[in-house]
């Protein structure tokens, strides 16, 4: 199947994984769409098309009938041409569902009422570290965000900078968590017929095979100490905003699959903190590539989130300008080219991969086998933020600037004992007690959801899955 084509420039790539949608909202074929997001695959497709896309808060919008990534990251939501659009249609979606059993039971306010226009006394913090330390951004990205800054202290808004976790951090505890959880959902094909598999996702999901369950737990050990240090972030700020694509849309063909593991990025910390964040065009580069910035806001507080983005839409100019879909414009029809494995000439990783491969029952090919050794470095320094040494201190080469550089920031490695500072409720239903549950104690909105029967901690992220390692 070929690529979704980019409707501002055919030759260019509309991001992934909602990459048909968000080119069909972009195109106007549609008004709206669904996508789903476990690392930013509303927000990248709403990013490179110049649409709007909303990752709502976990647990908002149900996920019956989506197709499993991450128990514990994905996300449903709304991908449109404008903000009203979104707004429209997240009040169709929201709202409890009992097929999702991490789905939230809170009541579902009135979204498009919320777009009143009006941020005076609202409190928004730029996260600049995330694009001018942790992420390098185009020369066109930090100029769109000035302006769009201008823009919402006109409407009334006081902004200043606000500061998280590195990128590093949050994409470390991210994908140890969200590739784990893959592994497990694809576990029996990839060992009975890996190569019915497309070579970009194998070279994301088979380096998992790495990962232990050690590793995996205090992958979410880490998480709820970054669930807490969200709590006086929200007390201070009703919302932040950063860029949410470095740049835009590169040309098709570009793309690396090692890219995956060795590139932090700008919208995962959010999938992580688990509240919304919302993608809206903030202008276009000279030679008509949209630019995007992305607004957060307080777990199920997409009311706020909606209200601002909605306010700079109507300041600003940016809808009226759409695509030209002239069928005479001529573009490339090749299709890009096949993703090949990065070569790995290290015989010590490549036994460490070979002997992981084998407790996990893989029957792999060479190039499979590259993939992994690919990966191997990175794997390593991810671990190494929440646990000190890396996969269980494995001795594999660290040599990687990537590894020493996030070895470098890493936060120390969580407590062995106890709950990480946050309360949850064991005598209901132990430590893994629902990710919804969580949010909502940090932010000081009740437990009743932790402790009602029934609620999202009854199917707790990550809680049957088997890793086999």
């Amino acid at each position: 199947m070929p690529p979704a084509r980019n409707p501002w420039n055919r030759d260019h790539f509309t991001g992934g994984s909602s990459s048909g949608a968000g080119a069909a909202v972009a195109a106007g074929f549609v008004p709206g769409a669904l996508g789903s997001d476990t690392g930013g695959s509303i927000r990248g497709p709403a990013a490179l098309c110049g649409i709007v896309g909303l990752k709502p808060t976990y647990g908002l919008v149900s996920r019956a009938g989506v197709y499993a990534n991450s128990f514990t990251f994905d996300h449903a939501g709304p991908m449109t041409w404008t903000v009203e659009d979104c707004a429209i249609i997240l009040q169709a979606i929201a709202g409890h569902d009992p097929k999702d059993p991490a789905s939230a039971r809170r009541p579902i306010p009135d979204y498009r009422a919320a777009l009143s226009g009006d941020l005076r006394g609202l409190r928004i913090g730029i996260v600049r570290h995330l694009y001018e330390d942790d992420t390098i951004v185009a020369p066109e990205v930090r100029a769109a965000l000035d302006e769009a800054y201008a823009v919402f202290r006109s409407l009334g808004a006081t902004l200043e900078d606000a500061r998280i976790r590195p990128a590093a951090d949050y994409y470390a505890v991210k994908i140890t968590i969200a590739e784990s959880e893959q592994y497990a959902v694809h576990e029996e094909e990839l060992r009975t017929r890996p190569g019915d598999f497309g070579a970009d996702f194998l070279g994301r999901a088979l380096p998992a095979v790495l990962y232990s369950g050690a590793d995996y737990v205090q992958a979410q050990r880490e998480r709820r100490l970054m669930l807490a240090e969200m709590a006086p972030i929200y007390e201070k700020y009703d919302l932040l905003v950063t860029p949410t694509a470095p740049g835009p849309a590169p040309r098709l063909g570009t793309w690396r699959t090692i890219s995956f593991w060795q590139n932090a990025s700008l919208t995962t910390p959010f999938n992580v903190t688990g509240g919304p964040a919302l993608a809206q065009c903030m202008g276009f580069t000279p030679a008509g590539l949209p630019l995007s910035l992305q607004l957060v806001g307080r777990p199920f507080d997409e009311a706020n989130v909606l209200r601002a983005a909605h306010a700079y839409e109507t300041a600003t100019n940016w809808r009226v300008r759409r695509p030209s879909l002239d069928s005479t414009t001529a573009f490339s029809t090749e299709p890009p080219p096949s993703i090949r494995a990065e070569a790995v000439d290290d015989p010590g990783v490549r036994d460490i991969v070979l002997a992981a491969c084998r407790r996990a029952d893989l029957s792999l090919n060479d190039s499979q086998i590259d993939m992994i050794c690919a990966a191997a470095p990175y794997v390593i320094a991810m671990t190494s933020v929440f646990t000190g040494s890396g996969i269980s201190a494995r001795n594999l080469p660290t040599s990687s600037n990537f590894l020493s550089d996030t070895r470098r920031r890493s936060a120390p490695p969580p407590s062995k004992a106890g709950y990480d500072t946050l309360e949850t409720c064991p005598e209901k239903h132990g430590p893994g007690c629902g990710v919804e549950a969580l949010v909502v104690q940090i932010i000081r909105l009740g437990s009743e959801d932790c402790s009602r029967p029934g609620s999202a901690g009854r199917g707790a992220p990550g809680a049957s899955i088997s890793l086999r390692r």
